[in-house]
């Protein structure tokens, strides 16, 4: 097992991986920019470096200074939580050059899964069932252009190398084409450096199903259920639940095997995600694979009872799965609303400032991920996520019921968040019945989506 392990991350992941390895006996080191200096992170971590100013680009995004931090600790692995390097190929290749164990998947892995067009490609092959679209990708808008005529209106723009929502539009006819992927292919050059783009039919009315999985270095994989991640604005998650209520026993039978059946089809390593879209038939579809921990993984971790992060870390220092499929039961419901400093009056615009003062929830079932304390001063540099208020219930009434509580007890002062709007969403009655889509915001409050 690893003696220390840097944390090539921030906020409230990263101090969800010091606990873990504290709890597993291992040293940590926090990397932190001048603006996180006095982050929770910093302080929790049994030491700290700076790598660099504020903008990432300079110090979280910087591999150069993180992989000589890692060295100068004399840290064996790196974590890299999501968003920032935890996919980028070439920052896990360069782990392994530097012989530094990377806590994910290998550098081949995330080249062929992380970049979502090789990833529908490779599905395909593999008899995944994918959204009918393009195989190849595209990388003009008139070639573009003649494959959406092919593919038949509407349908969804997607930057190859996109995530969190960037580089993706809906076009529902020739009219609008052009200036929505000319559009959306910015996106993607600005936020990943990459102009591919692919195209795939818009499926309507979808639910946003993924599964979590994990696997070994020798081939075992198991999946530890689903997520319904179905509420979401301009395509990034508000609110995760799990189990979801849209899936039979026999759907999540099948739809498991599926997401398994694509990780042994790469010969995947460590956590990952397989995301589906479920249309109104229950038909299911391959949309993408995330090659990391996800923001929502605390719901599986309650219904599941296995701690993913400590997972990753005994599959990345060479054990076996310390479980198999038959050894994973769903027990319960769980809940996990995103709590960000933003206005969504105001175009969900987001709010940094120093938070006078915060009240955090407690009781049996309710857990809180963040990296928040009063007086701190949340930075405009980065997301805006503040924590992760996450409930546990017998089942999904219970859950919610739990939700509302914890939602009315969290009191966080001086800056805007987005508090009041999940309430609002929990106590909503289409919510309440588990009819929903990934048009559900936009359909219930539309006075937040102008």
């Amino acid at each position: 097992m690893f003696e220390k392990i840097l944390i090539a991350n921030r906020g409230e992941i990263a101090v969800r991986i010091i606990r873990a390895c504290r709890e597993m006996g291992i040293k940590t080191v926090a990397v932190y920019s001048e603006a996180d200096r006095d982050s929770l992170h910093t302080l929790l971590a049994d030491e700290a470096i700076c790598i660099g100013p504020a903008p990432s680009t300079q110090s979280y995004l910087n591999m150069e200074r993180i992989l000589a931090a890692t060295v100068a600790m004399k840290a064996e692995a790196i974590h890299p939580g999501f968003g920032f390097l935890s996919e980028n190929a070439r920052f896990a290749e360069l782990c392994q050059k530097c012989n530094i164990t990377f806590i994910g998947p290998s550098a081949d892995i995330i080249n062929r899964m992380g970049n979502k067009s090789e990833a529908r490609k490779t599905m395909m092959d593999a008899g995944v069932p994918v959204v009918p679209g393009g195989k190849e990708p595209v990388h003009t808008a008139e070639e573009a252009l003649e494959l959406a005529k092919t593919i038949g209106f509407p349908v969804m723009i997607k930057a190859s190398s996109g995530g969190g929502g960037k580089g993706m539009r809906v076009s529902y006819g020739e009219e609008d084409f052009m200036a929505n992927f000319q559009n959306a292919q910015m996106e993607s050059i600005k936020g990943f450096s990459d102009d591919t783009m692919y195209l795939e039919r818009y499926v309507e009315r979808p639910r946003h199903i993924e599964f979590q999985i994990m696997a070994d270095k020798y081939g075992n994989v198991v999946h530890l259920g689903e997520r319904d991640c179905s509420i979401q604005r301009r395509h990034q998650k508000v609110l995760e639940e799990s189990p979801s209520v849209a899936i039979s026993d026999e759907l999540r039978r099948e739809m498991g095997e599926t997401a398994v059946r694509a990780a042994k089809a790469v010969g995947y390593e460590n956590a990952g995600t397989i995301e589906f879209l479920l249309d109104k038939n229950r038909n299911f579809y391959f949309m993408e694979m995330n090659t990391r921990i996800q923001v929502e993984h605390p719901v599986t971790e309650l219904v599941s009872g296995l701690d993913l992060i400590k997972e990753q870390i005994r599959v990345a220092a060479g054990e076996h799965l310390s479980v198999t499929q038959d050894d994973i039961q769903i027990k319960g419901h769980a809940i996990e609303c995103r709590i960000n400093a933003e206005n969504p009056a105001k175009n969900f615009m987001p709010c940094p400032g120093r938070i006078t003062n915060v009240h955090i929830p407690g009781g049996n079932g309710v857990r809180v991920d963040t990296h928040i304390y009063n007086d701190y001063k949340v930075p405009a540099n980065y997301d805006s996520m503040l924590m992760k208020l996450i409930v546990h219930g017998k089942d999904r009434e219970e859950a919610i019921a739990k939700m509302r509580s914890a939602l009315g007890e969290l009191i966080i002062e001086g800056i805007d968040t987005n508090l009041d709007f999940q309430f609002e969403i929990l106590s909503n009655e289409v919510y309440e019945s588990g009819d929903i889509d990934t048009d559900f915001i936009p359909k219930q409050f539309p006075q937040y989506c102008r």
